[in-house]
C-alpha cells in the first residue's frame, strides 16, 4: 500500500469512527506500531485524537482487518468465516453477559469498500504480553518479576476461563456458534480431524495420525458445553500489575466441553516448560495445581485431563501445518518447506502420547 492509499483509508477510517466515539469531532488518526506476532487478522494500533464537549481528548485504538487468506482455524459453523466478525461477535456477547475483562469496542464494519476488506476498532488496553519466540519462560517480564506476581498471574488466567465457561451461551445468544450440529466432543473432534487431512494435502504426519487413533479409542464421555474460548494462553491476555486487563483472540471459539479449554491451557503450560527446556519458575503453580483451581472456580469436577492435552497438542499441529501452508501461499515460505512437521509443537505432542502410554 502507497502512502498515499494508507492515508486515504485513514481518512475514510476517521469518518467511520468519528460517530461511535460519544461527542467526538474532528477526530484524527495516525499510525502507532504494531504487535509483534499473530497469524490471523492484520492488526494495528493507531493513535487518535479528538475534541468532545470543548475538551481536547487523545487515546490510542486497535483496527483489525480481515486478511485474504484463508482462516487459520477450522470453520465451526458452515458460511462463517470471517475470523475478525466472529471475534467481536464472541466479544460483544462477553462484555454483556459477563465480567471478564475485554478491551472496548467500537463497531464491526462488513463492508469492505471502506478498508478494502471488513474490519473493527476496539480500545487500546495498556499492559504486557507474554512472549512466545523465545518462550516466556525463558526470557522477558515473567521471568523477572516475583514468585509472588507469576502466582497471581496464572492463577488470574485460570479465573479468566473459568468466568468465560461460566457464561450463559444461549441467554448471550451464541447459539449461530452452533448452526447446523450438535456441539460435543465427537463433532470437535470430527472437524479437527477433518481439517487436519485437508492442510496435510497427502504428506505423512505419524505423531499426529497415532494422535487420532489413541484419542479414538479412549474418548471420554460427553461433559456439559459452554462458550470454549479456543485458544487460551498467557499470551492471549493483556496483564497490568500481575493481573489480567483484557482477554483477546476469539478467533477459533466454539461452542464445546469446557475441558477442551482447559486442556489447552495446560498443553500450553507443558509446551512453555518441558517442551521448551524451560523450569518451573518459583511461584509458577505445577499443572495440578492450575486444574484443582479451575476446578474450584468452575464448581465442575474434570478429572484426569490427560485426553483433552492430546486433543489440544493433535490441534496445535495440524494449525502449524495451516499456517505454513498460508506462509507458502504468501511466498513467505519455499514449497517444499519440512516446519509443518519439523516444530516444537510435535515433541510436546509426542511426550504426552508416550505418558499416556500410546
Amino acid at each position: 500500500m502507497t502512502t498515499t492509499d494508507a492515508d486515504t483509508s485513514l481518512r475514510s477510517l476517521e469518518r467511520w469512527l468519528e460517530p461511535r466515539i460519544p461527542g467526538a469531532t474532528n477526530l484524527r488518526l495516525e499510525p502507532h506500531g504494531k504487535p509483534g506476532s499473530g497469524f490471523s487478522a492484520e492488526t494495528t494500533i493507531l493513535a487518535g485524537s479528538w475534541s468532545a464537549a470543548g475538551v481536547d481528548r487523545a487515546e490510542k485504538f486497535v483496527l483489525r482487518k480481515e486478511t485474504p487468506d484463508p482462516p487459520v482455524y477450522p470453520t465451526q459453523v458452515p458460511g462463517v468465516e470471517i475470523e475478525i466478525d466472529i471475534q467481536y461477535r464472541v466479544m460483544s456477547a462477553i462484555t454483556d453477559a459477563s465480567s471478564v475483562p475485554i478491551a472496548p469496542l467500537y463497531g464491526y464494519e462488513a463492508d469492505a469498500s471502506i478498508l478494502g476488506t471488513p474490519f473493527f476498532v476496539m480500545g487500546f488496553v495498556e499492559g504486557v504480553v507474554p512472549i512466545e519466540s523465545p518462550m516466556y519462560t525463558l526470557e522477558g517480564f515473567f521471568t523477572e518479576i516475583s514468585p509472588e506476581s507469576r502466582r497471581t498471574m496464572v492463577d488470574d488466567g485460570i479465573r479468566m476461563l473459568a468466568g468465560i465457561h461460566a457464561i450463559d451461551w444461549q441467554a448471550a445468544g451464541l447459539q449461530w456458534l452452533t448452526t447446523g450440529s450438535t456441539p460435543s466432543t465427537a463433532r470437535q473432534v470430527e472437524l479437527w480431524r477433518a481439517y487436519a487431512d485437508r492442510e496435510l494435502q497427502g504428506r505423512v504426519h505419524p505423531p499426529l495420525e497415532r494422535a487420532w487413533q489413541w484419542l479414538d479409542a479412549h474418548r471420554p464421555s460427553e461433559p456439559e458445553v459452554s462458550l470454549c474460548w479456543g485458544d487460551p494462553r498467557p499470551g492471549n491476555v493483556i496483564w497490568h500489575d500481575d493481573h489480567a486487563a483484557c482477554v483477546t483472540d476469539f478467533e477459533a471459539a466454539s461452542i464445546a466441553p469446557p475441558e477442551i479449554d482447559l486442556g489447552w491451557w495446560l498443553m500450553f503450560d507443558r509446551w512453555a516448560h518441558e517442551s521448551s527446556g524451560a523450569e518451573r519458575l518459583p511461584g509458577e503453580p505445577t499443572r495440578a495445581e492450575q486444574t484443582a483451581l479451575y476446578e474450584q472456580l468452575s464448581g465442575r469436577s474434570v478429572g484426569d485431563t490427560t485426553w483433552y492435552e492430546v486433543f489440544a497438542a493433535a490441534r496445535y499441529c495440524a494449525i502449524v501445518v495451516r499456517v505454513m501452508n498460508r506462509l507458502v501461499l504468501r511466498g513467505h515460505m519455499p514449497a517444499d518447506q519440512t516446519v509443518w512437521i519439523e516444530n516444537p509443537v510435535v515433541p510436546c505432542l509426542e511426550q504426552l502420547l508416550a505418558e499416556a502410554g500410546a
